[in-house]
């Protein structure tokens, strides 16, 4: 199974890019499946059920969010009418919505995509993430009653996310990290045949601080003072995210890829 995992979307810029470049994509690497990490596609802060909409559109098959899923106060209702939405598995326990979720591709095939936080860092604690996940793979193993399973680690700490890698080896197809916005330079497949990268990376403007106009942040870094909203970079946007293939019989990744596409990254990809 080819699959295609794209970082954290940002703003109006980065929306931009996958749907001008996603289609495409899908064709020329004849992707079977794509999920995108959506949840600063709407002004940088959350995601709006019509952002939603145009992912989708875009050719996304599934669409996580993160510890910004319900800044747009929308997605609390779009989220449980949307079942390709998936917010964190260990959020909130009255969160609305699925922290996974099975998906069927066009030849049968089932992925179960599934998404945690982690703690180490964020702005609250949440449940634990190793157990969440532990019970989510216990009950959707490899080669049997899925063929491929891909988990999103949001969280702050390198650290993290590489225990949760090792944590899902060989019960997962793909462990790949998201929420800092800045790509990792360790794809790997692990012992076991778990694909993993640190972090995904954004869709946006490198050119920027973590995808936002550079002015305030820097002015914020320097006085300690603020004096406008942080506002997304708007200028040339790298498509950014993780490639991957896996045997249907076992699960496991047979190849992992960065991907950069356009903007200011060298370019990389399958």
């Amino acid at each position: 199974m080819k699959i295609l995992f794209l970082g954290d979307v940002m703003g109006r810029a980065g929306r931009a890019a996958v749907a001008d470049n996603l289609p495409a994509l899908r064709k020329a690497w004849t992707l079977d499946f794509v999920v995108v990490n959506g949840e600063n596609a709407s002004g940088g802060m959350g995601l709006s059920a019509a952002h939603a909409t145009g992912l989708f559109e875009a050719g996304a098959d599934c669409v996580t969010l993160g510890d910004h899923a319900f800044d747009q106060k929308d997605m609390l209702q779009a989220v449980e009418r949307e079942t390709r939405l998936i917010r964190p598995l260990n959020y909130a326990k009255v969160a609305p919505g699925r922290g996974h979720r099975v998906f069927t591709d066009a030849r049968g095939r089932r992925i179960l995509v599934a998404q945690v936080l982690g703690n180490v860092f964020m702005r609250r604690a949440f449940d634990d993430p190793f157990s969440a996940i532990d019970t989510v793979l216990r009950t959707h193993p490899l080669g049997g009653a899925v063929q491929a399973a891909v988990v999103d680690m949001h969280c702050e700490a390198t650290s993290e996310k590489m225990a949760m890698g090792h944590f899902c080896d060989g019960r997962a197809s793909l462990v790949v990290g998201t929420h800092t916005h800045i790509p990792t330079a360790d794809a790997q497949i692990l012992t076991g045949g778990t694909a993993f990268q640190g972090d995904a990376g954004m869709c946006g403007d490198y050119d920027s601080v973590i995808g936002m106009d550079k002015a305030e942040p820097m002015r914020r870094f320097v006085t300690g003072m603020g004096r406008d909203r942080f506002t997304p970079a708007m200028g040339a946007v790298t498509l950014a995210g993780v490639y991957v293939e896996t045997e249907d019989a076992t699960g496991r990744a047979t190849r992992i890829e960065m991907v950069r596409q356009g903007g200011r990254l060298p370019q990389a990809g399958p």
